[in-house]
């Protein structure tokens, strides 16, 4: 997908999350939401319609908030992870807005 800044971020969480070094039902967790992540925006980024595009972008969203949840109860707020899944929830965020 050239050019959706947001799902290469994705990506860029996904391969983080993969190499965390976390208990196994965390990390189990964290990774299939972080899956869930691109594989949502890259389905809402082939829809035609904006009602279509949006549904996928609120779901990638709250698999966002999942990946936020592991990372706080594992503590892990001040993490580079932390901050790159930060910067991607800002670019979903506008994604929705813009898809109205």
């Amino acid at each position: 997908m050239q050019n959706f800044r947001t799902f290469d971020l994705a990506v860029e969480f996904y391969r983080l999350a993969r190499c965390l070094m976390l208990p196994r039902h965390a990390k189990d967790q964290l990774t299939r939401a972080a899956h869930s992540i691109a594989l949502n925006l890259a389905e809402g980024n082939g829809k035609h319609t904006t009602k279509e595009q949006r549904r996928f972008f609120h779901i990638a969203m709250g698999s966002l908030r999942e990946c936020q949840a592991v990372l706080i109860i594992e503590e892990l707020q001040n993490s580079a992870e932390w901050k790159v899944l930060d910067n991607l929830g800002a670019h979903l965020y506008k994604l929705i807005q813009n898809a109205r």
